[in-house]
């Protein structure tokens, strides 16, 4: 059973006893199903360990669950909604109770009619020209993509496929053609030796397709050592709608084609979705529960939308050591036919887990920390929540690349950031020929103890052509530079207005430094008063986290300054819940962070 950890570090470790933290662990009874709306499925958790104290039941990371979502009882009964969600998946977590830190979810595709369709199979020793039955499976999956149709389902059996898959065929409203792992068995692509089709393709390819689900297969050791050839893990490009790519392991996809910093031209993805066509888009796409690891992207990301993409979600992911971004949301980049719909729109990234992503050492990038937890590129109109993020470069960007083009509305609400190498959350251009941040909204996150490696960065970095953006109710607990915010440009005279936040470092509220419209504070009063920003703010204090170890507890102690001193924002602005789940505001309050309860 593949157990998503979101909660790897979660953070709210509430007061069980650090042996028993140790020795929980959480696997489900399922972790990928197909429901009808309406429809019922009981889920059963394991709790392993000396501490079992049961499991907590969310749907989309919310206790209990929604209408829209679908419903969960404390038993773990989940009723599906009335009407499917868009896109049509739904994540089911179990958290443990003696220890949040341990948690494992299942995705759940919801149908709008029971599927009518044939099952096949795929095994090593099988025969294409076979009947694609249990007893007399065929040998390449390739040829199950060629044959399948809507409504059909082909289990692939444990083994090794040296072979390139290239989906063209589409499933059907409410008849999805659905692509998965014998359930127990491990079917693997492995890219050994193979080359790569009109120089940029994947072992999993999905061309102009629509309703189409691969779910739980291997994908690894694809390789390049040119610059003009680019392999990919999974590659979903064209146009269509309703693909589902579900509790995939995608690892050890690698360019080591020579580069420079100064050419960054090697390049390598371990998911990534290329809207190229326009008007039609890659609309309702899913990216649930995947694990994406130990890639050698060059200047590419690990998992990326990219071009004509809308109303998609990246939610419940494990992205970790990678030498680049991990994941990315990207506009203007000319990759759809149309500039007008050239930028991924209209999506959420959700309850993903991201660490250990890190360009120094890149052939890229040199001696540069440059790598994101999560960039949005020129998108719009994209909610970033609930995201656990550590030890990366830059936690989370929203920029552009590209001059006169900006990223915009965008929420970054109830996430964790921590010891990043660089900056916690970055607004704007990187350099003054290059685009920015409009109409942005970071709410109710907790920074702590970032720009681990001195850059400059600070826990808030604001950089050219940012206007129009809100930054509240976020916690912002500096390390040893003590450097809060770093507005270092006049390049917009209003970049952001900042209130309600909680800051604090060990340096002392005199000596901690902020740095706005290219001057210099010293001291948080003088900071405020210097420049008009966080008048409402509470003063420089600690916002009493429960633990400082490794990992820290980063939720607050009921004595916490931070409880009840945030401004309430409504829901569509701060969320109806909090980082673990709970609910935002409680008898007409709310907390400043990412914690509630």
């Amino acid at each position: 059973m593949k157990v998503l950890s979101r909660a790897v570090l979660l953070a709210c470790l509430m007061a069980a006893p650090l042996a028993a933290r140790a020795q929980v662990g959480v696997s489900l009874s399922q972790n990928y199903a197909q429901l009808m709306t309406g429809g019922t499925l009981q889920f059963s958790a394991t709790v392993t360990g000396t501490a079992n104290h049961g499991v907590t039941w969310q749907v989309n990371f919310d206790n209990a669950g929604t209408a829209s979502s679908g419903k969960i009882t404390r038993t773990g009964l989940y009723t599906a909604p009335a009407s499917a969600p868009y896109p049509a998946i739904a994540t089911i977590t179990a958290v443990s109770k003696a220890d949040p830190s341990v948690s494992a979810t299942a995705t759940v595709t919801i149908l709008t009619q029971a599927r009518n369709g044939q099952t096949y199979y795929v095994a090593p020793g099988g025969r294409d020209a076979g009947a694609g039955s249990l007893g007399d499976p065929w040998k390449t999956i390739q040829h199950a993509a060629d044959t399948a149709a809507a409504g059909d389902t082909v289990y692939v059996r444990q083994g090794v496929y040296n072979e390139h898959v290239t989906f063209k065929k589409s499933g059907s409203a409410g008849q999805f053609i659905t692509f998965a792992n014998y359930p127990g068995e491990t079917a693997t692509l492995d890219g050994t030796g193979l080359g790569i089709p009109q120089n940029m393709w994947g072992l999993f390819t999905f061309q102009d397709t629509s309703y189409v689900i691969a779910e739980g297969f291997e994908l690894r050791n694809y390789t390049t050592a040119t610059t003009r050839d680019v392999p990919i893990g999974i590659f979903v490009f064209g146009a269509g709608t309703n693909v589902q790519l579900v509790n995939n392991y995608v690892h050890d996809i690698t360019t080591t084609a020579h580069t420079t910093p100064q050419k960054c031209n090697s390049n390598a993805f371990g998911i990534t979705v290329y809207g190229t066509k326009a008007p039609d888009a890659i609309d309702g796409l899913a990216v649930s529960g995947n694990e994406v690891s130990h890639l050698k992207t060059g200047c590419s990301e690990t998992l990326s939308l990219d071009g004509n993409v809308t109303n998609w979600a990246v939610v419940g992911n494990r992205v970790h050591d990678d030498d680049n971004i991990a994941i990315g949301a990207i506009g203007f980049e000319r990759v759809s036919n149309d500039p007008a719909f050239d930028q991924a729109r209209d999506g959420v990234i959700r309850g993903n887990t991201v660490y250990n992503i890190t360009s120094f050492g890149n052939p890229d990038y040199g001696r540069q920390y440059a790598a994101d937890g999560i960039y949005v590129d020129g998108g719009t109109n994209i909610l970033i929540e609930q995201n656990l993020i550590h030890h990366v470069d830059l936690g989370i960007e929203l920029a552009s690349e590209h001059r006169d083009h900006v990223s915009s509305f965008v929420i970054a609400r109830n996430n964790l950031v921590y010891d990043g190498n660089s900056a916690g959350i970055s607004i704007g251009g990187y350099a003054s020929g290059r685009g920015g941040t409009d109409h942005c909204t970071i709410v109710g996150n907790t920074l702590y103890n970032n720009d681990t490696q001195d850059t400059g960065s600070g826990e808030f970095q604001i950089q050219f052509h940012a206007t129009s953006n809100t930054f509240e109710n976020n916690i912002v607990y500096a390390g040893a530079q003590g450097l809060m915010i770093n507005d270092f440009t006049t390049s917009s005279p209003d970049p952001a207005t900042l209130d309600y936040n909680l800051y604090f470092s060990g340096v002392g509220a005199n000596n901690a430094h902020f740095i706005w419209q290219k001057h210099n504070y010293k001291g948080y009063e003088t900071y405020r008063t210097g420049t008009g920003q966080d008048a409402d703010s509470p003063s420089f204090s600690d916002p009493q986290f429960l633990s400082l170890g490794d990992p820290p507890d980063l939720d607050i102690a009921a004595s916490s300054p931070a409880r009840n001193a945030g401004a309430v924002l409504g829901g569509a602005i701060a969320g109806v819940y909090d980082f673990p789940g709970y609910k935002r505001v409680v008898a007409g309050k709310t907390n400043i962070g990412a914690y509630q309860h």
